[in-house]
């Protein structure tokens, strides 16, 4: 066969893969990602029955080969992922391609290490879960998740600005309750580290009570402080709402660059609007 007629072949298969691997717009990929979604669920749930020290004692060799088995298939699926597309460094070092890499890491570094020591780093694997983000990409969550997406993006500054805010409120009522409080015995705020760790537990309504006031002046400020708390809850989830609201969604497919292996392009898209790559490469005959 030619050269010119090996590589249009390669590459056909290249695209064939890249389709199904990456994308679920065809029957394929829609297949493959909910067999990928059943082998995570599972590999992650016999992780966590491994756990178990029954469990690991009556099936330690049934724990042992589907172990394998899925470390196998997910190898297979890290080779195909890095194969199928232009820049294989660019997948290998994104978030998504190194979780891939850790769910397949133990199994192998458990050839080389000791058992004690492999046990330490066994539960790596339960990072496996994280893998499950490829699925969302499945309608009808691709729109749902990019409008989340998309509402926090916009709504970082504000966010930010308002932790920033709360920290130097914390601070203020954690020294101002340790002014007020640190001469009592035994109230527990011993220090201003002290005091603000018990403004943080007290304006987020968690309430743990291992540190309480026990003046009424003190008792006066913590009472502030739970009102506070309701606004900590209300103010964020208000800004994000309102970015919700605002971003309507039109990217309902599930196109990823060959190049830069990005999402998120608008229906009509002929090229990544990141590296400019085309997405839809015909493919020669």
């Amino acid at each position: 066969m030619p050269k010119e007629g090996r590589k249009a072949n390669l590459n056909k298969l290249q695209n064939t893969l890249h389709e199904i691997i990456y994308e679920a717009d065809t029957p394929a990929g829609r297949m493959f990602d909910i067999v990928l979604f059943i082998c995570i669920i599972t590999s992650v749930l016999l992780v966590m029955l491994e756990s178990v020290k029954w469990y690991q004692e009556q099936y330690r060799f049934w724990f042992f080969i589907f172990e394998w088995i899925f470390t196998i298939i997910f190898t297979v699926e890290y080779i195909l992922r890095i194969y199928c597309i232009e820049k294989p460094k660019k997948y290998i070092l994104s978030t998504f391609g190194i979780v891939d890499l850790l769910a397949i890491l133990p199994a192998y570094i458990s050839l080389m290490l000791p058992g004690a020591i492999y046990q330490q780093v066994v539960v790596i694997r339960a990072l496996r879960l994280l893998r499950i983000f490829r699925v969302f990409k499945l309608t009808p969550y691709l729109s749902q998740s990019n409008v989340i997406i998309k509402s926090l993006k916009a709504s970082r500054e504000k966010i930010f600005v308002f932790l920033v805010f709360i920290l130097l409120v914390v601070t203020v009522l954690g020294s101002l309750i340790y002014l007020i409080e640190g001469e009592v015995e035994n109230t527990g705020f011993t220090s201003i580290p002290e005091s603000i760790y018990w403004a943080i537990v007290t304006l987020t309504t968690v309430g743990y009570g291992d540190i309480t006031p026990q003046t009424a002046f003190g008792q006066f400020i913590a009472a502030i402080v739970m009102i506070l708390g309701y606004a900590v809850i209300a103010v964020p989830t208000g800004i994000v709402s309102s970015e919700f609201i605002k971003h309507s969604d039109n990217m309902n497919n599930t196109q990823t660059c060959r190049s830069c292996v990005s999402e998120g392009h608008d229906d009509d898209a002929e090229y990544c609007k990141y590296c400019g790559t085309i997405l839809n490469e015909e493919e020669e005959e």
